[in-house]
C-alpha cells in the first residue's frame, strides 16, 4: 500500500478502538482497567495516521515524482501496482466499528472444563437478604468453603444458562483475567423450582439457598457446586458479561 493507504487503515484502526474504548463495546474485548490503556492506543493510531499524511504532504513533490514514475526504466519491466486486494485488510475494521461480537456462551462453557480455583481466604460477607453473590463468589465458597459462610442465608445469582447433553441447567458467567482470549467458564449446577424450557444463553437472576451436592466436571473434572433454586427470572444481560 502507499503511504495515503497506509495512513486510512491506521487512522480507521484507531477510530475504531476509540470507538470501542468510549462505549461499553470494550468489555467484549478487555477487562475494565484496561480502558485508559485503550484509549491511548486509539489516539497514538491516529497521530500517526495524521503526521504520515502531513509528512507525505511536505515531501518534496519532485521526489514523490521520481519514486512513483521513474525516467528510466527497463522495457522489460512494468511499473508496480498495488494489488486491489490488499484493501479487503480495511474489512475487519469496518467490522469492529459497525458490529458488537457476542461474549462467549452456553456452547464454549459447555465444551471448556470450569476455571474454578481454590479460593486463598473467604472474607466475611456482609448483611443483607438477599445477599447478592458473583458466580465465582458461590461456587469458591460452596466447593471449598463448604458452605460454611452461606447456610442460613438467601442468596441472589446471576448468570447466563447452559445446558449440558442431558438438558440439565448451569448457571454459568465466563471469567477473564486480562481479555476475552483467556475467558473460561465457571458453573454452578441448578436444582429446586427451575422454570421449565429454559433456553440457552439466557441470563437469569436466581434466589435461592446454599446446597452440598457437587459434581466433577467432565471436561476437566473440577468441582461443580450446586444452588437450589427458590425462585428465578429471566433479565437483560449485564452490561460486563465477564466476572474477573
Amino acid at each position: 500500500m502507499k503511504r495515503e493507504a497506509q495512513a486510512a487503515v491506521l487512522f480507521l484502526l484507531g477510530a475504531a478502538v476509540l470507538r470501542a474504548g468510549f462505549t461499553d463495546l470494550y468489555l467484549r474485548y478487555v477487562k475494565a482497567g484496561l480502558r485508559p490503556l485503550l484509549l491511548a492506543a486509539g489516539i497514538v493510531l491516529i497521530v500517526a495516521a495524521i503526521a504520515t499524511v502531513w509528512y507525505e504532504l511536505r515531501r518534496p513533490r519532485t521526489a514523490q515524482e521520481n519514486q512513483s514514475e521513474p525516467e528510466h526504466r527497463d522495457p522489460g519491466c512494468h511499473a508496480h501496482r498495488e494489488p486491489r486486494i490488499s484493501w479487503l485488510l480495511v474489512l475487519p475494521l469496518f467490522a469492529l466499528i459497525l458490529v458488537a461480537p457476542p461474549a462467549p456462551g452456553s456452547y464454549s462453557a459447555m465444551h471448556a472444563g470450569t476455571a474454578l480455583q481454590r479460593p486463598s481466604d473467604f472474607p466475611d460477607l456482609p448483611a443483607g437478604d438477599p445477599l447478592r453473590l458473583s458466580v465465582i463468589d458461590y461456587a469458591g465458597r460452596a466447593a471449598y468453603g463448604h458452605g460454611r459462610s452461606l447456610d442460613d442465608r438467601r442468596i441472589k445469582i446471576t448468570g447466563f444458562v447452559a445446558l449440558d447433553r442431558g438438558g440439565a441447567p448451569y448457571l454459568t458467567r465466563m471469567v477473564r483475567s486480562c481479555c476475552a482470549a483467556d475467558a473460561q467458564p465457571v458453573k454452578i449446577g441448578l436444582s429446586g423450582q427451575m422454570p421449565p424450557a429454559l433456553p440457552a444463553d439466557s441470563w437469569i437472576e436466581v434466589t435461592g439457598t446454599y446446597t452440598g451436592k457437587r459434581i466433577k466436571d467432565p471436561v476437566n473434572g473440577g468441582a461443580i457446586p450446586f444452588f437450589k433454586v427458590g425462585q428465578a427470572e429471566l433479565v437483560p444481560a449485564p452490561r460486563d458479561p465477564y466476572e474477573n
